[in-house]
């Protein structure tokens, strides 16, 4: 389906779905750097959980 079509509720669960995912993809090594960005403040993960906290304020 296109975004036209889609209501609030579908919107924010592919938002959800997709910070989750970020987050298992940007999670801290052993060494507590990003595997993917190599740097230890993520911007992406930082980011993806922004997304997720203000996805819970609204429900």
């Amino acid at each position: 389906m296109t975004a036209p079509f889609l209501t609030l509720a579908q919107i924010l669960n592919r938002l959800t779905l997709t910070a989750r995912w970020a987050l298992r993809e940007h999670q801290p090594g052993t060494d507590g750097r990003c595997p993917l960005c190599r740097t230890p403040d993520c911007a992406v993960a930082t980011a993806a959980r922004d997304v997720l906290a203000t996805i819970k304020l609204t429900r």
